[in-house]
């Protein structure tokens, strides 16, 4: 379910904080004892009420993203902010049970309720007011920031200039992502990387009134709230990431060497021989996603093997019919057809006569049958890949939809990206000959090409996906004083994705805060934890249909036995913790990243050769 993620909501969050404590309204801590008794009767208020509101914003959510206008973003953010407000009133009655002996149910609940927050706010008012209106002001200056050349000043909220010369961060990573002078890059890039120095004394208040809310909630701080919700100690759980990454750090480090090597054939000494990638040169303003210069990098005298663009286009496929044949995916599983609304109440091409939201996203409206998908489907391999993925969403959301309202999610905030991306794993070339939408399947030596674009766009994002919130939770715990913001983000940078800044960024500069979920407090690790989960996944399914090439050429289409291990997991829901759903599916109890280093095995064989010689790292 998208959830709506505004300074609209986050000013009306605040709103109804002050409001409810102005009206004497009851909080859910004091209508029930802290009793077995007590307890039933809280969660049975709190998955009744969670459900009511859930919903609502579900509906005015829709409706909103499907028809935007003024009343339409209200409505949104209105209901979007009561549920908000019953989450955190949830949240924090729930620590008053930790102490009550009850069925480990009901003890699940209690620990979902508590860790189904990103950000607690303070006891005292005024400073909960100032904590929302902090958050509010960051997106805004993210959201409304533009580059306006000559001058390289950021405009914030409301400020800019008119004229063309201003980029917006569209325009930006438009320049980024295809131009390939390296002055523009490097112009660019530190353009957009100026419209964040606002943020930073915003963001050290911001720091410190999360963590007075955290501490409501028995937490030493913000980092340590968002780390326990993953079923181990927080501290277990950061030492788990850093052992997840060290199983993929040899494939990045020959993915980085070969990359470097490319580029500084392109760029000469502007790329240097043996050390940090620039980060203006890698086509993504954070790094993340090296896909864009695959053009620059891909294997010598390589010839397409295949285009399912071209493909799609030849064969007139309609988005209506390119929806379809991914729910014959899930049928050729053993999974029921969708229900007849789907098809009449979801949004599949852009209309005419109104604005909308394009950004794919799957949606839940009732949680229960109302499932839809949103988006502006075009005749792409993007889009068809993207399909499986929003459906994959649709059919983990109907699992789950008898559990108690706070039950119905997935076992972590990871598994769901994960499961949506393991079926777009399966969309093999031996998965289009079978649908018609290939000839043939390309010869092996084709893999190389189509591994290296997948390393670009996944691997690549792996040390970005981890460094975000090991330095934001070094933040929250006081090991990065706000003196040193700047330079300890440029050292994890530098010590997970061996990428350096174009130019000297003193502390004048908050490049955090030019990525948008730094200042939108979004968690981040969820993205790692979902690379690493649907290779594991693709993995266990791909022997599960018996499949025996190698693991990127396996799809498990047509496998019903794959697609119950795919129901046992999906319909624990959030009901267990992640272990026992990752068991149900991988019949492994820990994260493996060995499952993509296998999928990238061929590319590293191929790298390591063109490598030969050549220093790794930096």
């Amino acid at each position: 379910m998208k959830r709506i993620c505004s300074a609209a909501v986050v000013a009306l969050f605040l709103a109804s904080v002050i409001a409810s404590a102005q009206s004497g309204a009851t909080p859910p801590s004091t209508r029930h004892p802290a009793t077995p008794v007590g307890v039933k009767a809280f969660l049975e208020d709190a998955n009744r009420e969670l459900l009511e509101l859930l919903n609502a914003s579900s509906r005015a959510g829709w409706t909103q993203s499907t028809y935007i206008t003024p009343d339409t973003e209200i409505m949104a953010a209105q209901a979007n902010e009561a549920l908000v407000h019953a989450q955190t009133e949830y949240a924090k009655a729930a620590v008053r049970y930790d102490r009550v002996q009850v069925s480990p149910e009901q003890r699940r609940q209690l620990y979902l309720l508590k860790n189904s927050l990103t950000m607690s706010a303070p006891p005292d008012p005024k400073e909960a007011e100032e904590l929302t209106r902090l958050v509010a002001s960051m997106e805004s200056v993210y959201g409304s920031g533009k580059y306006c050349p000559p001058g390289m000043t950021a405009v914030p909220a409301g400020a800019a200039p008119p004229g063309k010369d201003c980029l917006d961060i569209e325009k930006v990573s438009e320049i980024l992502a295809e131009n390939r002078d390296p002055k523009r890059l490097r112009e660019v890039w530190e353009g957009w990387h100026t419209i964040s120095v606002p943020m930073k004394k915003d963001y050290v208040r911001f720091a410190e009134l999360s963590n007075k809310g955290a501490e409501v909630l028995g937490f030493k701080d913000t980092g340590a709230m968002w780390r326990d919700k993953y079923d181990m100690p927080a501290d277990a759980f950061a030492k788990d990431l850093d052992r997840l990454w060290e199983q993929l750090r040899p494939l990045y480090l020959s993915l980085h060497t070969y990359t470097r090597t490319r580029l500084r054939e392109k760029y000469g000494n502007a790329v240097p021989e043996n050390g940090p990638l620039p980060a203006h040169l890698l086509g993504n303003l954070w790094q993340q996603d090296w896909s864009n210069i695959y053009d620059l990098v891909a294997p010598a005298g390589e010839k397409q093997a295949f285009s399912l663009t071209e493909n799609l286009k030849a064969k007139k496929t309609e988005p209506l019919e390119m929806v379809r044949i991914g729910e014959r995916f899930f049928s050729s599983l053993g999974f029921a057809p969708l229900p007849k609304t789907f098809w009449e109440r979801s949004m599949f091409v852009k209309p005419r006569d109104r604005e909308v939201v394009c950004h794919p996203s799957a949606w839940d409206v009732d949680s229960a049958d109302d499932l839809r998908i949103k988006m502006c489907i075009d005749a792409t391999a993007e889009d068809f890949s993207t399909i499986h993925h929003e459906l994959g969403h649709n059919y983990y959301q109907r699992a789950y939809n008898t559990l108690p309202t706070i039950s119905r999610d997935s076992a972590n905030d990871g598994f769901h990206e994960a499961l949506g991306d393991v079926l777009a794993l399966s969309v093999t070339p031996e998965y289009l000959v079978q649908i018609g939408l290939l000839d043939r399947v390309p010869e092996a030596s084709a893999d190389t090409g189509l591994l290296l674009r997948g390393a670009l766009e996944r691997l690549a994002f792996l040390p970005f996906g981890l460094l975000v919130d090991q330095w934001r939770w070094q933040v929250f715990s006081g090991q990065i004083a706000p003196a040193g913001y700047n330079q300890a983000w440029w050292d994890l940078k530098l010590k997970y994705q061996g990428v350096a800044p174009p130019s000297s960024r003193g502390e004048e500069f908050f490049d955090a805060g030019a990525k948008y979920h730094v200042p939108a407090n979004t968690p981040y690790t969820r993205y790692f934890l979902a690379q690493i989960l649907q290779f594991q996944f693709h993995r266990a399914l791909a022997k599960t249909s018996g499949c025996t090439t190698p693991l990127h050429r396996c799809s498990i289409y047509g496998n019903k036995e794959a697609g119950k291990r795919m129901q046992a997991m999906m319909e624990l829901g959030a009901s267990r913790p992640w272990p026992d759903a990752l068991e149900a599916l991988t019949g492994q109890r820990q994260m493996d990243a060995s499952a993509m280093a296998e999928y990238f095995e061929p590319l590293k064989k191929w790298l390591d050769e063109q490598n030969r010689g050549k220093k790794t790292g930096w």
